[in-house]
Formats: structure tokens, sequence, C-alpha cells
């Protein structure tokens, strides 16, 4: 058996606007229906990729308490 090519990088997070994926950039639907593609539907998807994740604008990363307290502190992460 042979492994099937997969751009997914763990990150499963679908952008609301968009609908692509913050991580891979494909959409929900192209994610579901991933292993009964084709080779070449595949590599159709992942030669699209790039140009939809540079147009992505990621949400700011929520802080935690813990860099929140060390801010407070004037603490910075190096």
């Amino acid at each position: 058996m042979t492994a099937i090519e997969s751009p997914c990088t763990l990150v499963c997070s679908i952008d609301l606007a968009s609908g692509y994926c913050f991580g891979c950039g494909r959409t929900g639907a192209e994610i579901g229906a991933w292993i009964s593609m084709t080779v070449d539907e595949r590599r159709d998807v992942m030669a699209q990729l790039p140009a939809r994740l540079a147009t992505l604008i990621r949400p700011a990363r929520r802080e935690t308490r813990r860099s929140q307290l060390a801010r407070e502190r004037g603490e910075t992460s190096s």
C-alpha cells in the first residue's frame, strides 16, 4: 500500500471568510474528499494551495495567562 500525498500540517482551522484551512489551504469539502480523489485531482488542488494560503489573514493568537503575566511584569520573550 502506498502513502497518499497530503498537504496537511495538522493546523486544521477553517477561515470562515474564504472557507480555506489556515494550515493547508484546502476547503472542508476537499479535505473530506481527499482520500477518494485521484492522484491527478489531488495534485491539481495542491497546485492551488500556495496562492490560497497567500490570501489568508491569520487571526492574532490569543494571549495566554502566562504571557499576560510576563507582559505585565515587563518581561520579554526571546
